[in-house]
């Protein structure tokens, strides 16, 4: 079993390789849930869903989130009605915030939530939210905490971070199948996502990153940084205002304890002795994911630097 880390588009795209030369039985996803945010009465679990709908062949992966050929009349209904708008649900994407909303009423987990979409969409992997609790990053700017779909979304990430909280993580447990997917995994993969709003909170939800530093499996990961800039979202702007070089080596740095390798880009290949230097094994290869074929390029070579053979 392959177990793989992830937040949203990055980690997606980087899964669409990776279930071409893995069985998708094999893979185990753990989802970031620090995004999840409820609007208009729905809860919405915005990176769970991106992964979701990017394996099942159904993401609008132009537009970088949501459904291909979505409609919008529901939204803009609300809008008539005097709504904020501002984070856009298609009506189709609605559909799922209502089943799941519905079902988390019930009494259901987000887990087993996350597990019948994935059933329902034809998706062979086993997708797991890092928590069923509830944990909500908030982002501390000079104007106030802002949740972080507010942050990113409606003032389009504009405010300087002063600093990250991830409210709820004191009583939040690793869902059901989490510990046990690292500990039993073949090897791990870090998913190229943000390491402080995507892996973050996963890996402060308690137990997951003694897990990894204790796991038999080796764990590698790769970088969302490539030549000081990040590949998408706001990883690079968030680490500078936090005093973090921006960089390639510095996301290996804030996963030394439990890392083995490292794969970055060919742009920054001058810090393969720098990380080296940290005690992991450095590989540098083309990270650009711009098509299928460079995503399952670089998804044998992350099964590579776990000693994994693939298809």
């Amino acid at each position: 079993m392959i177990t793989v880390l992830a937040g949203g588009v990055g980690a997606a795209k980087f899964l669409q390789g990776l279930v071409k030369i893995v069985d998708p039985s094999e893979v185990t996803v753990i989802v970031n849930t620090g995004d999840d945010v409820e609007l208009h009465g729905l809860y919405i679990s915005p990176d769970v869903d991106t992964v979701t709908y990017t394996l099942a062949g159904l993401a609008d992966e132009a537009r970088g989130w949501g459904l291909r050929d979505e409609t919008w009349e529901c939204l803009a209904a609300l809008k008539r009605l005097g709504h904020e708008t501002w984070f856009n649900l298609g009506d189709r994407d609605m559909g799922l915030h209502i089943h799941r909303t519905q079902r988390l009423r019930d009494g259901a987990t987000l887990s087993e939530v996350a597990a019948e979409v994935a059933s329902a969409l034809g998706v062979g992997c086993r997708i797991l939210p890092m928590s069923d609790q509830r944990v909500e990053t908030r982002i501390k700017t000079r104007d106030g905490d802002l949740g972080f779909q507010e942050y990113l979304v409606k003032r389009g990430a504009g405010d300087p971070v002063q600093a990250i909280d991830f409210a709820g993580i004191e009583d939040a447990r690793p869902a059901d199948g989490v510990t046990s997917a690292i500990e039993e995994a073949q090897g791990i993969v870090i998913a190229p996502s943000n390491p402080l709003i995507s892996i973050g909170p996963i890996l402060a939800v308690k137990g997951i990153r003694e897990a990894l530093a204790g796991c038999k499996a080796p764990v590698v990961a790769v970088s969302p940084i490539v030549g000081g800039k990040a590949i998408k979202g706001p990883a690079a702007d968030m680490m500078q205002a936090l005093g973090l070089e921006v960089s390639a080596y510095q996301v290996a740095e804030l996963y030394r304890d439990f890392l083995d390798a490292f794969i970055l880009d060919y742009a920054d290949a001058d810090s393969l002795e720098r990380v080296r230097g940290l005690g992991i094994k450095a590989i540098a290869t083309d990270t650009i994911m711009k098509a299928l074929p460079q995503k399952m390029a670089l998804a044998r070579s992350a099964l590579r630097a776990l000693g994994v053979e693939s298809k």
